[in-house]
């Protein structure tokens, strides 16, 4: 199993930036995913989820602001955050919850 986020990186707050996840060694399609983050000094926490159906998820903190989906063909999820804030700086990861497995993270990082 390999998974790998990226698209991280330095934003001002109220900005956006969009996460990937590709992956591979697993059947993606049928596999429920999720992005996790973490925050310093803080628990790794979930942030989003996202079912082999499409169905998602999300943490009270980002609802309404970070949207996860995925395609199937490419064996790869995204991550949209919109109106980003300092707080939400951290390391993000994608996971595959099945196999309790992450993949390494891309760093967020969000100036006020």
């Amino acid at each position: 199993v390999q998974l790998q986020a990226s698209g991280g990186g330095l934003v001002q707050a109220g900005g956006s930036l969009t996460l990937t996840c590709t992956t591979s060694g697993f059947n993606f399609r049928y596999n429920d995913m999720e992005w996790h983050r973490q925050i310093p000094g803080k628990q790794r926490e979930l942030v989003a989820s996202i079912s082999s159906g499409g169905y998602t998820m999300y943490a009270e903190s980002v609802k309404g602001r970070f949207t996860a989906s995925r395609e199937n063909a490419k064996r790869t999820m995204y991550l949209q955050m919109n109106s980003l804030k300092p707080e939400d700086t951290g390391v993000y990861y994608c996971a595959l919850p099945q196999r309790n497995y992450w993949g390494p993270g891309t760093q967020v990082t969000v100036s006020s």
